[in-house]
């Protein structure tokens, strides 16, 4: 009995490419790409096409090498022009990506959906927002399926008006500010009363009246809608309104009493430390005396090894390590108690400036 040696066809496949699929009329035409191209060019960063295609034919299956015929490429297309042809796959047709590539887009845009989520909710009982990581529990709690083919922000508005239904969430507000003719001022207040509004400050602009308030992203269209009708302004201070970004006076009074008590403290083990270096007096070492240590970074002898540990817990080594990273020389223990007071009263400004 013959065997037949059978021999392998003489076809050239691609390999390694990212393939775009277009299905038209009842048939399926690809082209092949370079990875990670097809993308930037529908994103118009890449504008070369001979930089995204490999070739500038029309195939019926990438894979196989099969090339698209001429009659179909009529009928689907109405042309057999194939650079047309690959423009158009190019610009409708769905790119073909491998499972673990798939995967990493899909995590990354739920990572995304999260991150917008996040920026614009907050807990309408503590009125801050949530963390990311409680986000995406949340979004795996109500089996939310990220959509690759639409856009972030537009899945993030979906996403908020689920988790509403059944979380405590809500939008956080906008906080904008209005100007207005005094006697338009009643029926601008009736109506930001009416949206549930938070008037935060009022004041007055030349003959307008300002107003700072805060309103469901929701209702802005109407507001503006209103201010105009009113022959008024409107100003957009912040897009989202978090609890954590403005400090409360007593919260803050109460802070501050507890970082006093505690920097007195800190305050007064360096002033002791300092004392008992200070009254150490300075005598020739000779043999059979315990070993006077010495700290290169203060340039200060501190004694004994236990006075040396307790030295290096204390601020004033911590502050002049802190300068030492920056090569700035080492301070005295009455100069570092200085420093520090400053650097307090710069923490404090900060604190209140808004």
């Amino acid at each position: 009995m013959s065997r037949t040696v059978k021999q392998p066809v003489g076809q050239k496949r691609l390999t390694n490419v990212a393939v775009v699929r277009l299905k038209k009329q009842g048939m399926r035409f690809e082209t092949a790409c370079y990875k990670n191209k097809v993308l930037s060019w529908r994103t118009g960063v890449e504008k070369d096409l001979d930089e995204v295609l490999q070739s500038q034919t029309v195939y019926s299956n990438v894979s196989k090498g099969v090339l698209a015929k001429s009659k179909e490429l009529i009928a689907a297309f109405g042309t057999d022009d194939q650079t047309k042809i690959c423009l158009e796959i190019l610009e409708k047709g769905e790119l073909q990506v491998a499972g673990k590539e798939r995967e990493s887009q899909l995590s990354n845009q739920f990572r995304d959906i999260a991150t917008i989520v996040m920026q614009k909710t907050i807990n309408p009982e503590t009125k801050r927002p949530y963390t990311i990581s409680m986000i995406e529990r949340l979004m795996h709690e109500i089996h939310y399926a990220v959509d690759p083919g639409s856009n972030s922000k537009k899945q993030a508005l979906e996403v908020i008006r689920k988790l509403q239904m059944q979380f405590p969430i809500k939008r956080s507000p906008m906080r904008l500010r209005v100007f207005v003719l005094p006697q338009n001022l009643p029926s601008l207040l009736e109506k930001l009363d009416s949206w549930n509004s938070d008037v935060v400050s009022k004041g007055e602009s030349g003959s307008e009246i300002s107003l700072v308030c805060e309103l469901d992203p929701s209702v802005f269209r109407d507001c503006d809608a209103l201010v105009r009708n009113l022959q008024g302004r409107l100003e957009i201070l912040a897009v989202s309104v978090h609890e954590d970004t403005d400090t409360q006076v007593d919260q803050y009074d109460e802070h501050e009493d507890a970082q006093t008590s505690l920097s007195k403290e800190t305050v007064d083990r360096m002033i002791q430390l300092s004392e008992r270096i200070e009254k150490q007096p300075i005598i020739p070492k000779t043999e059979g005396e315990a070993k006077q240590s010495k700290c290169s970074t203060c340039n200060a002898v501190v004694g004994d090894s236990q006075q040396y540990r307790d030295h290096c817990k204390s601020e004033w080594h911590k502050h002049n390590l802190k300068r030492k990273t920056k090569q700035l020389p080492p301070l005295t223990a009455e100069e570092c108690l200085v420093d520090l007071e400053i650097d307090n009263k710069k923490k404090d400004l900060e604190d209140y400036s808004f």
